[in-house]
C-alpha cells in the first residue's frame, strides 16, 4: 500500500471514527432507552472506524481488513433494513441510509479501503521444484 493511500485511509478512518464516538456518546449518554439498537449501532462503528485506523497506523493489515469488511457488512445491513423495517430506527446511525447523513463516506470509505488493502496483497511465489 502507498504511504499517500495509507494517511489518507489513516486519517479518513480517524475523523469518522471521533465523529462516530461524539455521536454515540451523547446519544447513549443522554437518549439511549429512545432507541436503543440505532444507539449501540452508532457505539459499535465508532469503536469499529477507531480499531480500522489504528490497525492502519500499526501495519495490521489481516485487522484492517477484516474490519473494513465488518464495517461494509454493517453500513448495507443496517442502510437496507432502514429502509425495510424503518421502524427498527427510531433514530439515525451513522450507518443509517447507508452513511448519507455522513456525506455516503461510511459506504465508500469501506469499499475504498478494501480496494486499497486487497490490492496491495503480494502475489503468491510459485515454488521451484
Amino acid at each position: 500500500m502507498s504511504a499517500i493511500g495509507r494517511i489518507l485511509l489513516i486519517a479518513a478512518y480517524a475523523v469518522l471514527g471521533l465523529a462516530a464516538t461524539g455521536r454515540s456518546v451523547y446519544q447513549i449518554s443522554t437518549k439511549f432507552s429512545e432507541a436503543p439498537l440505532p444507539y449501540a449501532v452508532s457505539g459499535l462503528s465508532a469503536v469499529l472506524y477507531i480499531v480500522i485506523a489504528v490497525a492502519l497506523w500499526r501495519g495490521w493489515r489481516r485487522v484492517a481488513v477484516w474490519g473494513t469488511g465488518i464495517e461494509l457488512a454493517g453500513v448495507l445491513i443496517v442502510g437496507t433494513l432502514g429502509y425495510i423495517e424503518p421502524s427498527l430506527w427510531a433514530d439515525e446511525t451513522v450507518w443509517t441510509g447507508y452513511g448519507s447523513a455522513y456525506g455516503w463516506v461510511p459506504l465508500i470509505l469501506p469499499i475504498a479501503a478494501l480496494w486499497v488493502l486487497l490490492r496491495a496483497r503480494r502475489p503468491l511465489q510459485e515454488s521451484t521444484s
